[in-house]
C-alpha cells in the first residue's frame, strides 16, 4: 500500500514532503491536509495527472477540480480578471475556506476538465499545504474521498478509500475542527461564483464551512444574487 507519513514526526515530515514534491513532478497523486478536509492533489498543468485524480475519485470531466494556490500573487497569472466586488472577500478569507470561481486566463495551457473557461481557486490556510504549494506551484485538488463517500478528515481515512491510486499520504491529524458544522452545510470550503460579477453580483454555489452570513457581512446583501 502507498506510504503514509506522520508529519508530526520531524523525520517523517521531511521525507514525506520531499517524496510528495517528487510525486507531483512525476504526474502522480498526493494526499495533503487543508484547513477544511484532506485533499487529493495533482499538478494542475499536467492533464494526465488531473485525469488520474478524476479517475481515482470516480468522477467525470464534468466535475473539474478546484486549484489551490499559495497566494494572491498567483491570481493574475491564472485569471482573466479579478472583479472588484470579490476582492474584499479575498482580503478577508484568504488564506481560508473560501473557493472563488473566476474566468480563467485564456492563454493557460492546462486541462482540468469541462470548465467552460472558468477556474475555481482557493488559498488554503494549512501550513503544510502552503509549504507544498510553494514548492510545486498550483495543484488541482479535490476532497480525498471516493465520489459519494464522506470527505476524509485524516490521511488514514483517505488511504482507506483511495489506496494505491495515490503515491504519498501526508498525515497531519484531524482537520476541519475549527469550523462550525452547521446542519446541511458541506464540510469543504464555501464556493462563490464571480464569473457574472460584471453585473456587480456574486453567487454562492456551495454552502460550506464559511457561513453565508460571513460572505454578506463583507460584501453586503446586495452583492449576492
Amino acid at each position: 500500500m502507498a506510504s503514509l507519513y506522520d508529519c508530526s514526526v520531524d523525520s517523517e515530515l521531511l521525507a514525506g514532503m520531499r517524496l510528495a514534491r517528487t510525486a507531483v513532478g512525476r504526474g502522480e497523486l498526493v494526499v495533503l491536509p487543508t484547513d477544511t478536509v484532506y485533499g487529493v492533489g495533482a499538478d494542475a498543468f499536467d492533464a494526465s495527472a488531473v485525469q488520474r485524480l478524476l479517475d481515482a475519485k470516480g468522477r467525470g470531466r464534468q466535475s473539474p477540480p478546484p486549484v489551490l494556490i499559495k497566494g494572491l500573487d498567483t491570481l493574475a497569472a491564472l485569471t482573466a480578471s479579478v472583479p472588484d466586488v470579490v476582492r474584499p472577500l479575498l482580503d478577508e478569507f484568504w488564506p481560508g475556506p473560501l473557493t472563488v470561481i473566476f474566468r480563467a486566463q485564456p492563454s493557460l495551457t492546462w486541462d482540468l476538465g469541462e470548465t467552460r473557461g472558468t477556474v475555481a481557486l482557493r488559498m488554503p490556510s494549512h501550513p503544510l499545504a502552503l509549504e507544498l504549494l510553494e514548492e510545486t506551484g498550483p495543484l488541482a485538488v479535490s476532497s480525498a474521498n471516493l465520489t459519494g463517500r464522506p470527505a476524509a478528515t485524516t490521511a488514514d481515512e483517505a488511504r482507506a478509500m483511495l489506496g494505491d491510486s495515490v503515491s504519498v499520504y501526508l498525515e497531519a491529524g484531524v482537520v476541519g475542527s475549527d469550523y462550525e458544522r452547521r446542519p446541511g452545510a458541506n464540510t469543504g470550503s464555501t464556493i462563490v461564483d464571480a464569473t457574472a460579477s460584471d453585473d456587480g453580483v456574486l453567487r454562492i454555489v456551495r454552502h460550506g464551512v464559511l457561513a453565508d452570513t460571513e460572505i454578506t457581512r463583507v460584501v453586503g446583501v446586495d452583492a449576492i444574487a
